[in-house]
């Protein structure tokens, strides 16, 4: 069979297609980049916002357009709306977040012992989801309370992958040619934290699956993905003594005022952000730091929104997602009293784009006459005068250059030239 995959939203859902491609591929199907080739299409979902649920309601109708009779659904919106999404077409499948990890072995009618064998080498996905760096799922779930968030009831309870079934994903991606490898999760910074011992006491923490990544495997370069920023100690940021372990550190604020986020049970405050950020800085100086602001929580008022702004400047972010805030059925947020109006969360969302966008020139300037590794990640014919590569420096600076060939997936030292927009032009070093 053709099978197509799709994903919306986080990159574990990415983790998770890549997952299903390899397992397909394993028992002979082949991955098709376009659904109108396809004889079977797999969608995971996402509904962290309405937005992100009205976009995987469209992939499954788009999957059922192109006129593929056997369409997976899977995923968070599948998930807290099953009956809606069997709805849609009269041909779904619905998998639930709970059944996931036997996706491929339910759908094929095989046992799941089938894909306990040594691994295919990866193989980025076809079509628009092609991916030089590999993402690998470490955890699932989340035992956090935040207000606002839905995923922690689609996902579950938080829960970690053994070292050992890691390790083999990512030197299947190695075998396969992957460069980068990135690490994620619902709550990435809780690996471990469900093992314990027989007293009680915590057994494992993320820097112990980092250290044994880096000494276990010869991933050239490793990157994490989002961590709650109380998941970590100062001491945690010596890790990044090891240039195999990429500067970038995701760290979702979501608030700069400390009675939204008391609001939001968000498990921080601006004095430990302040200081968390300081304690990876002293470690690493030209780290970028991005993070995820919410505009227009319920009962935000204007001094809390500036406080917000203030504090998001002080930072000094490199750059962040902005979202607004989106009232998410079965959350505890929803049923707030101060649910503002539509046009003041946007405009709340305006005001911080624009302090972001200010915030993200100022860093991208710093590294103009720097010379950095650059892993290429898509390329184009431009001209005669060669090919226009696009990738992303350790720091996630994305890069534009033109180069006499094609770079796809390999790793170049590029000088820094010039910043446009949300780009840095710059040409290669001999």
């Amino acid at each position: 069979m053709k099978i197509f995959l799709d994903s919306i939203g986080c990159r574990l859902n990415q983790a998770e297609i890549e997952k299903f491609a390899r397992q397909f591929r394993a028992v002979g199907h082949e991955i098709v980049g376009e659904a109108s080739l396809a004889d079977v299409a797999v969608v995971n979902t996402c509904t962290v916002t309405s937005e992100a649920a009205a976009d995987s309601r469209s992939k499954i109708r788009g999957a059922s357009r192109a006129g593929i009779e056997e369409i997976i659904a899977t995923g968070c919106w599948v998930t807290m709306e099953p009956d809606k999404a069997a709805e849609l077409t009269g041909y779904n499948v619905i998998v639930l977040n709970d059944q996931k990890d036997n996706l491929v072995a339910d759908f094929l009618n095989l046992p799941p012992k089938t894909f306990d064998l040594e691994p295919l080498e990866r193989t980025p996905l076809p079509g628009i989801r092609q991916r030089t760096r590999a993402f690998i799922k470490v955890q699932d779930g989340c035992d956090n309370d935040c207000t606002f968030c839905i995923t922690t009831v689609a996902r579950g309870k938080g829960h970690s992958r053994p070292i050992d079934e890691i390790l083999v994903d990512i030197q299947s991606a190695l075998d396969g040619g992957t460069k980068e490898i990135v690490l994620t999760g619902v709550h990435l910074g809780s690996w471990g934290q469900d093992y314990v011992t027989a007293s009680g006491a915590r057994q494992s923490h993320l820097s112990e699956l980092i250290h044994s990544i880096l000494e276990m495997t010869t991933v050239p370069r490793l990157r994490l993905s989002s961590l709650e920023p109380w998941d970590l100690e100062p001491d945690f940021f010596a890790l990044w003594e090891n240039p195999r372990l990429m500067p970038h550190l995701h760290l979702p604020l979501q608030s700069g005022s400390d009675s939204v986020l008391k609001r939001m049970r968000r498990q921080t405050t601006r004095n430990a952000f302040r200081e968390l950020v300081a304690s990876a800085r002293a470690i690493m100086p030209d780290v970028a730091i991005t993070t995820d602001i919410i505009a227009g929580f319920p009962g935000e008022t204007e001094e809390e929104f500036a406080e917000t702004l203030e504090f998001v400047r002080e930072i000094g972010f490199a750059g962040g997602h902005i979202f607004t805030y989106s009232p998410r059925e079965g959350t505890p947020a929803a049923r707030m009293k101060g649910q503002l109006e539509k046009k003041t969360r946007k405009a709340r969302n305006a005001a911080l784009r624009e302090a972001f966008a200010e915030m993200g020139r100022i860093y991208r300037n710093r590294f103009i006459g720097e010379t950095i590794s650059v892993l290429w990640e898509a390329s184009s014919l431009a001209s005669d005068a060669g090919w226009l590569m696009s990738g992303l420096t350790g720091n996630y600076l994305r890069v534009h250059a033109t180069l006499p060939e094609p770079r796809w997936n390999q790793i170049d030292q590029i000088r820094l030239e010039k910043v446009a927009g949300e780009l840095i032009l710059g040409f290669p070093v001999p």
